[in-house]
């Protein structure tokens, strides 16, 4: 098993070389996430202020603590690729955490329904994340990279986990209690 620096494939070959677009590809990836989560520790905040229940406050606030971690350990695998970490505009992410906003905007303060938008909202981002961290992690495997593929794999997990939390919010009566508020 390959360990150091040295015994690690460059993935930034040449261009006569095997496999130097999918390397180049997997790199723009990577600062696209790498934006994209660092976006996010903005943007959750603004969720969380928003959210109406503490339950959904207290996931939010634990996702956002795990957000900020991910966001230093995409530093890391810059590291080990020896890159200076850079953020490349994710649109997806943008577009996600505007329609985020703008669900805070169209929901009444205070309600279920507000909650249960902020779940969906927050769901369809780690659903983008986990689809991202999937291909990124099958992509640092093809190009001989465990060492990155083990750290991307690990916040794969913990996206995973969050979306499976969010559904256990919503299943806890959230959905329930926002089709009767507007009964009461």
């Amino acid at each position: 098993m390959k360990n150091s620096k040295e015994e690690q494939p460059d993935i930034r070959t040449k261009a006569n070389h095997s496999g130097a677009q999918l390397g180049e590809f997997f790199i723009e990836a990577l600062k696209d996430i790498y934006w994209a989560e660092k976006q996010l520790t903005r943007s959750i905040p603004k969720m969380i202020q928003a959210a109406t229940t503490e339950e959904l406050q207290e996931v939010l606030d634990e996702h956002l603590q795990e957000t900020k971690d991910q966001v230093f350990q995409l530093e890391k695998v810059f590291e080990l690729l020896d890159m200076k970490p850079q953020a490349k505009k994710c649109e997806a992410m943008e577009g996600l955490t505007k329609e985020a906003e703008n669900i805070i905007e169209e929901t009444a303060e205070g309600t279920m329904t507000r909650d249960v938008a902020l779940i969906m909202a927050a769901q369809k981002i780690e659903h983008y994340e986990i689809a991202t961290y999937g291909t990124l992690v099958r992509l640092a495997k093809t190009i001989r990279r465990e060492d990155v593929a083990n750290i991307l794999a690990a916040i794969l997990d913990e996206e995973k986990e969050a979306d499976m939390t969010l559904t256990g919010v919503a299943e806890n009566n959230i959905n329930v209690e926002a089709y009767l508020e507007d009964e009461a």
